[in-house]
């Protein structure tokens, strides 16, 4: 990566009053907003659940289904992945269609019904309701980070480097998921993924954003995308 960014010629630029870290004043008065503890829980939630599912998808298919986690198992999470890739560059065009507060409520409530047939169904239920997961969390990220941003008016840069510490959640629901599954099971460690998720649903709807998304109908979607392709071959 050191190699091939030093060899791009990358356009100059200069980074906005409120898009620098600001100092340790700044940080403090960004801390006792009530509106960035939120949504610093909020990316502590959607890494935590990313993590949570990833990080045991292949030991819970052996546990409870008997696949062989170097062959099924790898597999589901390598889908897990890949559908969460395609989700991002659906979630793009769907952007353009809804408000993102929408988007977020319709991804989340999909998250948390297929993670329940994931952890209750069958073998083959289970194995493809793990995959389609990676797909229903695709959007979570930028949704929560830029209704974040969108939600003060200044010192986006200190905000910022706020929200990112959240991705802390990646590893502590990880290990509480391993915790609790010793305790009672590793299905009922996984239940913890109810609570993650259910606040990344809720902030769908007490979000406030500063300035909505904008959206334009099917129609000039479908009129919109023909001309960016051409731009961008051109």
């Amino acid at each position: 990566m050191v190699v091939v960014l030093a060899a791009i010629r990358l356009p100059r630029f200069e980074l906005k009053a409120d898009e620098r870290p600001g100092a340790w004043d700044t940080h403090r008065e960004l801390l006792r907003n009530p509106v960035v503890g939120l949504y610093f829980l909020g990316i502590f939630c959607y890494v935590g659940s990313e993590q949570g599912v990833a990080n045991w998808i292949s030991k819970f298919l052996e546990t409870y289904h008997g696949y062989d986690p170097q062959v099924a198992g790898a597999r589901a999470v390598a889908w897990f992945w890949g559908l969460m890739t395609a989700g991002c560059l659906l979630g793009l065009l769907v952007l353009k269609l809804l408000d993102c507060r929408k988007v977020l409520i319709g991804f989340a409530a999909a998250a948390i019904v297929t993670l329940t047939f994931a952890l209750l169904g069958s073998a083959g239920v289970a194995y493809y309701a793990f995959m389609i997961v990676g797909f229903c969390l695709s959007v979570m990220w930028s949704i929560v980070f830029s209704l974040a941003l969108n939600s003060v008016a200044r010192n986006h840069g200190s905000f910022s480097g706020i929200l990112c510490t959240g991705i802390v959640g990646g590893a502590f629901v990880s290990l509480l998921v391993g915790w609790l599954g010793d305790q009672f099971g590793l299905r009922a460690g996984m239940t913890v993924l109810y609570l993650t998720l259910g606040y990344i649903l809720a902030i769908g709807f007490w979000a406030r954003p500063l300035i909505d998304n904008a959206t334009m109908s099917l129609k000039e979607l479908l009129l919109y995308l023909p001309r960016k392709l051409r731009g961008a071959g051109g």
